[in-house]
């Protein structure tokens, strides 16, 4: 099978690369093509598992999915999961290899670019086409040495490049024109045309800024691509796309007569190091749930549940609670006979203890958990990324996911468990029924088990003859079918405002470089 490769870059970060990625793929896929999705390097704390044992940006996974293959270790050789600051772990080809200080990360690019071209080989020998997606800004000229996430791929296999805007942000034909003052003429020859998106409100008012561009710039110009709402139901990349997401979520909740009032308040605290909070993203689906972030400087709210998501630093984001206030609130909450709830990390900030004795995440040190739950977490290296399905301990809904976690979390003899995974006890609930804890991200993806939990918070209101049925909405039995419904609603509306035609024409076989 002979690929065509076409690589989309932006002008920043956070233009919609992922999104369109996504959206261009399904529309592909629907026209009779085997498309793949590439990144060749991501910067993320939203990750997901691969069926091959690994683990790649969450933003693949769902390009994955809009391909309608399963997710593979290969679409995004680096993964950088930020652990502070400076400092990032390194995931290579799906394995924890390293982590590394960004200094030092820079020098290392250029061993990396061999699997990288790889892991691209072995996508394109199964493709009619592969999308690339760039990271980033495409004018970071200050990091372009041994570039391998834009122009230094692109040029490695001689692909065509479409650059992104974002008009949202403002200053998008400054961003778009000025790229190509500042790139390297070798890189900005790569690029063969550009789209705009986001565009809110009338879109002729632009007609003028689109010829400017292409003028200015030689490139084509394939679509001024207009704001659409369902993109929130996508899971988010980063926090800021999370915050963005959980804003629109909330305003979309208030506005109309088709939804309920809000029954039952999920309230969130935001942490740094949050991770895999696409979690999040079948309770803000859900008729009567308002999911509130909470962030720094603001106090925790009223709530029916406290949830502690994911995170990518257990110990740092377990101080923060502490010292940010909100711990004494969620174990005040808890006292009062209110839910709490931990996914992953949070799920081991609930217990006892957490010990980094190898220093896993800092210097080696054990740190004093909330204690609302009676386990006893380790971390340690070895790192345990695998597929689950089983079935909620008290009612036995089916739930389905993945583990993604560092250690081990050690409970008592005859503990009562949350779920059932793969034929063990997995998670833990605290004595009253009040507080739960597991490792399974997807645990809400199922509906019958969302409504489940949400009914042990809030009673009869959220079993299905409640507020479902008073909601006068139905939803897909998993979470799944949302995303696939907003991908379909995606690729319509690029069909519609981008020339795909003019797009596909632009790819081109990718040719190695000696």
């Amino acid at each position: 099978m002979s690929a065509r490769v076409l690589m989309v870059q932006g002008t920043g970060s956070s233009v919609g690369k992922s999104t369109l990625v996504a959206g261009l793929a399904r529309a592909l896929v629907r026209r009779g093509l085997r498309v793949l999705p590439f990144k060749p390097q991501n910067m993320s704390n939203n990750a997901a598992v691969t069926l091959d044992g690994g683990e790649i940006g969450r933003a693949q996974a769902l390009q994955a999915r809009a391909c309608g293959v399963p997710p593979m270790a290969d679409m995004n050789p680096v993964l950088l999961k930020p652990q502070g600051e400076t400092g990032s772990q390194l995931v290579v080809r799906g394995q924890r290899v390293d982590t590394v200080e960004a200094r030092h990360y820079q020098s290392r690019k250029e061993q990396l670019m061999p699997q990288v071209l790889q892991s691209f080989k072995n996508l394109a020998a199964g493709a009619d086409i592969v999308l690339v997606e760039g990271a980033g800004s495409a004018s970071e000229v200050n990091l372009r040495r041994h570039d391998i996430a834009n122009m230094g791929f692109a040029r490695a296999v001689q692909a065509p490049v479409v650059l992104v805007g974002d008009i949202d942000r403002g200053g998008v034909i400054a961003s778009l024109v000025g790229t190509q003052v500042v790139l390297q003429p070798e890189d900005a020859e790569r690029i063969k045309g550009f789209v705009v998106n986001r565009m809110r409100g009338d879109p002729t008012l632009f007609a003028d800024g689109m010829q400017f561009v292409a003028q200015k710039t030689g490139w084509q110009a394939l679509g001024l691509v207009p704001y659409l709402p369902d993109v929130h139901d996508l899971p988010a990349e980063d926090a800021a796309d999370l915050m963005d997401t959980l804003r629109a979520r909330r305003l979309q909740g208030r506005v109309g007569d088709t939804q309920p009032e809000p029954r039952l308040r999920v309230v969130v605290p935001i942490l740094p190091m949050i991770a895999n909070f696409d979690d999040l993203d079948p309770l803000c689906a859900e008729p009567g749930v308002e999911v509130i972030p909470v962030m720094e400087g603001e106090a925790l709210p009223q709530a029916d549940i406290i949830l502690l998501p994911g995170s990518k630093a257990t110990l740092a984001d377990l101080a923060c609670l502490r010292a940010r206030g909100w711990a004494e609130r969620i174990v005040e909450h808890a006292q009062k006979g209110g839910v709490v709830m931990g996914i992953c990390g949070g799920y081991q900030m609930l217990g006892h203890s957490v010990a980094d004795p190898h220093g896993t995440e800092g210097p080696p040190c054990t740190a004093q958990g909330l204690g609302l739950l009676p386990i006893h977490t380790v971390l340690g290296d070895d790192k345990k990324l695998e597929y689950g399905k089983g079935f909620l301990d008290q009612g036995g809904q089916p739930v389905v996911g993945y583990e993604m976690h560092l250690g081990h979390t050690h409970r008592p003899e005859g503990f009562t468990p949350l779920l059932w995974l793969n034929g063990q006890a997995e998670g833990c609930v605290s004595g009253n029924g009040r507080v739960w804890g597991t490792y399974l991200h997807g645990v809400f993806t199922h509906r019958a088990a969302r409504l489940a939990l949400l009914e042990r918070a809030a009673g009869a209101a959220f079993a299905p003859e409640g507020i479902w049925a008073q909601a006068g909405q139905t939803l897909p039995d998993t979470h799944d079918g949302v995303v696939d419904a907003a991908l379909d609603h995606l690729a319509d509306h690029l069909e519609r405002h981008m020339d795909i035609d003019a797009l596909l024409a632009l790819a081109s076989p990718p040719v190695y470089a000696a």
